[in-house]
């Protein structure tokens, strides 16, 4: 049975993204980008909501192709034509992409079938709204924060309308020379 990790950056005071959406807080380097390249290599199924899925859309098919494309340009790109994308979304046409299953409003149904059906990760990139809705529904079974050294004092929550405690086990954790800390939990079921 396949697992959905959530995969994302937090500011130290809890948010995924400023209050317009902005995430020009995050820090990210070479160092981050290599030890996230592993990690990713071994999943080939990503799962976005319609606002990240539209965004990697329009950088991810050609980033490899630009003048000047940097080594993770080059790599991520080469993944991301080959992975497995499941977008949670009530208007986008699934036809219109390539190698994408497009959920709409049972959604909780249908990633349950798809974790059945699954052997390995199935990774959430980003996606506040998409990662409130799945851990309502119980439906995440780790969570990857990439903790940035800094506060926002507001913004869109990484987590937002838990219902009831929800004990995590500390796996592992990656400290980067630029203060990110990575924080790998696993939800106690």
């Amino acid at each position: 049975m396949g697992k959905i990790v959530l995969f994302m950056h937090s500011s130290l005071d809890g948010f995924a993204a400023g209050t317009k959406g902005e995430m020009n807080w995050i820090h990210v380097d070479q160092e981050i980008f290599d030890y996230v390249a592993e990690r990713i290599a071994a999943t080939h199924t990503a799962l976005y909501g319609r606002t990240t899925f539209e965004m990697m859309e329009s950088y991810w098919p050609t980033a490899a192709d630009q003048p000047g494309a940097s080594k993770h340009d080059i790599e991520h790109a080469a993944w991301y034509k080959t992975a497995h994308k499941i977008v949670l979304s009530n208007t986008l046409d699934q036809t219109k992409f390539a190698n994408t299953t497009v959920i709409g409003a049972n959604y909780a149904a249908e990633l349950r079938k798809i974790k059945q059906d699954t052997s390995g990760e199935i990774l959430l990139f980003g996606s506040p709204s998409t990662a409130h809705a799945l851990l309502k529904e119980n439906l995440i079974d780790e969570c990857w924060l990439f903790v940035n050294p800094v506060l926002l004092g507001e913004g869109i929550p990484v987590f937002e309308g838990i219902q009831a405690k929800q004990p995590l086990k500390l796996v592992k954790t990656q400290v980067f020379s630029s203060g990110v800390v990575c924080l790998h939990h696993e939800m106690k079921k």
